[in-house]
């Protein structure tokens, strides 16, 4: 194999020269780690099973690795279809369909003049579904407004809830002395999240501030903050959806693509990181969270406050959909026209009860 191994070798006791790589008939394949000797890499090999999303950075989005076949043949009629695939990184939630048969793959040689193919080319597809990857979900939204003092919370119990009877050290808190050494704990899986104690328990919190009205423009704030003490998050992306998005003007410290699932309608917008400056969200912490401001126009059809527009329709952060509060608890704009204080209401009764009775007397 070159660009990747396979983990375990298996039974090759029957060979006694020219041991295979591997000896297993379903082999569980992972990618090598940047710096492997260049005699063991093939092109887009070796980044660690780190895989980028296509939109954010294509250069890194594909991962490849070869591997030769023995006593299989070499024409098209004993090479077989292989089955079976499982596609296990970044973690559970893949299905594989079968592998399908496609026209055959073509080679360019360096100097463009001559392509070769290959006998057999198949593709295998593979679909990723939140709820067969676990059963609750991994982030939710706050908001919160400068018109209105309140902010709206993670629903309760967004992603699970505290429950130190049947569930003990299914969180900690953030300044618990011992935090050290249950983050370390040599007896915990290094791959089970343990997060901060929250009403909503969600490793990932992502808040959507509405920050400054302008006459021609309006401001927003977003925080990621990672509640996780055992996971950072690298090259991390969240995608939200914002009518207005049509009309994004400038963003801070986040990069930007346009996404467009619905054709022409421009209301998808997908941000992560900038390199080497915070395209790592640390573990939870003081260091757990990253931010950034974006600047919109208003388009004087469709701009309100009213009835929570200015808030987020939806919001994916690493591809998993957020957990959003309920409409009906969004920021509200204040009533436009004050209240009557109860003693100036007193009056009036007061004042139009005595015009009445001296109109009756009249």
């Amino acid at each position: 194999m070159t660009g990747g191994q396979a983990t375990e070798q298996g039974d090759c006791s029957k060979f006694k020269s020219n041991i295979p790589h591997c000896c297993k008939k379903d082999p569980e394949v992972v990618d090598l780690l940047p710096g492997t000797p260049y005699n063991m890499q093939i092109a887009n090999c070796c980044k660690g099973g780190v895989l980028t999303a296509w939109a954010q950075d294509p250069d890194n989005a594909v991962a490849s690795f070869q591997v030769s076949v023995g006593q299989a043949g070499t024409t098209n009629k004993t090479v077989k279809v292989p089955k079976n695939f499982t596609l296990k990184a970044p973690g559970p939630g893949y299905t594989c369909g079968p592998a399908k048969l496609v026209k055959s793959t073509k080679f360019i040689s360096p100097d463009g003049r001559r392509s070769t193919q290959a006998h057999m080319t198949w593709n295998v597809t593979c679909t990723y579904s939140q709820f067969v990857a676990q059963r609750s979900p991994t982030c939710c939204v706050s908001l919160s407004s400068f018109y209105n003092d309140t902010i709206v919370n993670c629903p309760t119990c967004s992603c699970g809830c505290q429950n130190n009877s049947t569930a003990p050290g299914s969180c900690v808190e953030g300044n618990s002395p011992y935090l050290a050494s249950v983050v370390n704990d040599p007896n915990k899986k290094s791959l089970a999240p343990l997060v901060q104690c929250t009403s909503h328990m969600c490793p990932i919190r992502v808040h959507w501030h509405v920050k400054v009205n302008y006459k021609e423009y309006w401001r927003v704030k977003i925080t990621v903050t990672n509640f996780n003490y055992r996971m950072n998050y690298s090259q991390w992306n969240l995608v939200a959806q914002h009518p207005n998005f049509d009309n994004l003007t400038t963003i801070f410290s986040f990069n930007y693509k346009s996404l467009n699932p619905y054709g022409v309608i421009n209301d998808t917008a997908m941000l992560w990181g900038i390199k080497y400056y915070n395209d790592l969200l640390m573990t939870a912490g003081p260091d757990g969270n990253v931010q950034s401001e974006l600047l919109f126009r208003k388009e004087p059809s469709t701009f309100t406050f009213q009835k929570g527009w200015a808030f987020p329709r939806r919001v994916y952060f690493n591809g998993e959909n957020c957990v959003m509060p309920p409409p009906d608890a969004y920021p509200w704009l204040p009533n436009a026209s004050p209240r009557q204080s109860p003693s100036a209401l007193l009056t009036f009764v007061a004042v139009w009860a005595a015009l009445a009775v001296l109109l009756a007397n009249a």
